[in-house]
């Protein structure tokens, strides 16, 4: 089933009803929405040439267009990739060689970045809202292209352990499930209620709207592109029933905004992407109500692997309510999920080791990569890199991570793909970097750098090859990196002492 046969649905019983909305307003209806999508495919699939199964790359900060972009591509039978508008031209150059996108939609703010490196394989690159952007709508509409449930529909790329991302194919069936769990697990949706979408609709936001679309519901984007917490109280209030998807640091965020808001008007607020400290979810409970719902995905089984529900948030009165709060909550409904040992073999109850997904939410594996994906679903299940354990009622806890991943924000940050920028500056002898925690992003990126550099130089670097927000906040110089008698550089060593010179820092200061 193609995914957009629910815009399709949505267009014939629910014509009128607001689909799209920018700062509230409604900018597009369902009837709308849908002959937009249906043009832009017909413009596809014609001038443009693609053909069923090509890849269309989506290289946009969150906008009103984006959600016709994504369903254009989907109605003619086409593939999306989603690019986070985050990322350094040279990453979003790798990633559309590396899906072999036919052409890309980039926003204004971006199109030049992008221009200055696309790949020879990208045979054309339009800017979202110009005269040719415009000129693809006056198409005649294209009648929706049937799709086989495991037919590629989104290439999701995850950052990677070894300094480029993989693409994880998401394929109708699994996008699918996910909506499926989001409507039965995380927040039951109701025709006319509203999601917001502050995060980058590349990632978890975008994911969710295919949920909201089923249920003829609105999609709204604030006029800013992103989050600003005053903006975001602000469209609340104005609109009773609206939802959002909101990392931890996003509801931090939120916390310190002065403007006031009447608890009622929230829906939902899911967050995920990275833990929450307790105490920061109680002080927003405290604050916005029991609206609060939490998930705990990957992109390989997008936003579904386990969730803690509004229910379980709100039941202050259960005498483990904050052991729960501290949790991932249950096993998504979609996904079945299991913690073994080295050997895949199942743990008992309590007993921490890798959390191993599968189900129809599961991609079926890397887009070009058969060596990671046999690696990621040997024996069926999807090995997440994670570390938890479950208890006696269900609930699983995020224990650690096996992988060195440091999250930011909401963002992951992979280690090595920092280390080989630094390490391209000709006096870093040796680099490794960490996260620390941090209470305002849950971790911060530091690097310890043996060699003769300044920040300023490393900084400098960072910025001409990666993407701004996965430059480190502090660089250490030091005259060795800690080894074992391998001489593997020892990540676990490095952290304890960057706690320790962080307590010693904290003694002094007080």
């Amino acid at each position: 089933m193609n995914l957009a046969a629910w815009l399709g649905r949505a267009a014939k019983s629910s014509r009128d009803r607001p689909a799209i909305l920018a700062d509230n307003r409604a900018l597009r209806d369902y009837g709308g929405f849908a002959e937009r999508s249906s043009r832009l495919a017909a413009a596809l699939t014609g001038p443009l040439g693609c053909e069923a199964g090509d890849r269309v790359a989506i290289v946009s900060k969150n906008s009103a267009d984006y959600l016709e972009m994504l369903y254009g591509i989907w109605w003619a039978g086409l593939a999306a990739v989603p690019v986070n508008a985050k990322l350094h031209g040279a990453e979003i150059g790798w990633i559309l060689e590396n899906s072999g996108a036919r052409l890309a939609l980039a926003s204004s703010d971006i199109a030049g970045d992008v221009d200055a490196h696309r790949p020879a394989t990208l045979r054309e690159l339009i800017e979202v809202g110009s005269a040719d952007y415009a000129k693809l709508f006056a198409a005649t509409p294209l009648p929706l292209q049937a799709r086989a449930p495991g037919d590629l529909a989104w290439l999701f790329y995850t950052s990677g352990t070894t300094g480029r991302p993989k693409g994880a194919m998401l394929t109708h069936r699994n996008l699918a499930a996910m909506s499926f769990a989001y409507l039965s697990d995380v927040d039951p949706t109701m025709p006319g209620d509203t999601l917001l979408h502050a995060a980058p609709m590349s990632h978890g936001s975008g994911l969710y709207a295919m949920a909201h679309v089923c249920r003829t519901a609105a999609n709204a984007v604030p006029a800013s592109g992103g989050f600003d917490p005053d903006e975001v109280l602000r469209l609340i209030s104005d609109r009773p029933g609206t939802s959002m998807f909101a990392a931890p640091t996003m509801i931090k965020r939120l916390l310190e905004a002065p403007r006031e808001i009447d608890p009622a008007t929230i829906r939902t607020i899911i967050w995920g992407g990275a833990p929450m400290h307790v105490a920061d979810a109680i002080r927003a409970i405290d604050r916005f109500g029991p609206r609060f719902a939490q998930i705990y995905g990957q992109g390989e089984s997008p936003m579904t692997i386990s969730v803690l529900p509004k229910t379980d948030i709100a039941d202050r009165d259960h005498p483990r309510w904050r052991e729960r709060l501290a949790s991932a909550g249950i096993a998504n409904s979609a996904v079945e999920v299991m913690i073994a040992d080295f050997h895949d073999t199942p743990l008992p109850t309590g007993e921490a080791g890798e959390i191993l997904v599968r189900g129809d939410a599961v991609m079926p594996g890397y887009w070009q990569n058969p060596e990671a994906t046999a690696a990621a679903l040997r024996g069926g299940w999807l090995h997440t890199g994670d570390v938890g354990a479950f208890d006696a009622d269900g609930y699983l806890t995020l224990m650690d991570r096996s992988k060195d991943m440091i999250i930011s924000g909401g963002s992951n940050i992979y280690p090595r793909e920092v280390e080989e920028v630094l390490l391209a500056h000709p006096g870093v002898r040796e680099v490794s970097v960490i996260g620390r925690p941090d209470d305002d992003w849950g971790e911060v990126v530091v690097a310890y750098v043996a060699g003769k550099a300044n920040a300023g130089e490393l900084d400098a670097l960072c910025l001409s090859g990666i993407a701004r927000f996965k430059r480190p906040k502090d660089y250490v110089f030091v005259e060795a990196l800690p080894k074992n008698n391998y001489g593997k550089i020892l990540k676990t060593e490095l952290r304890r002492q960057d706690a320790e010179r962080a307590r010693a820092t904290n003694r002094d200061a007080s």
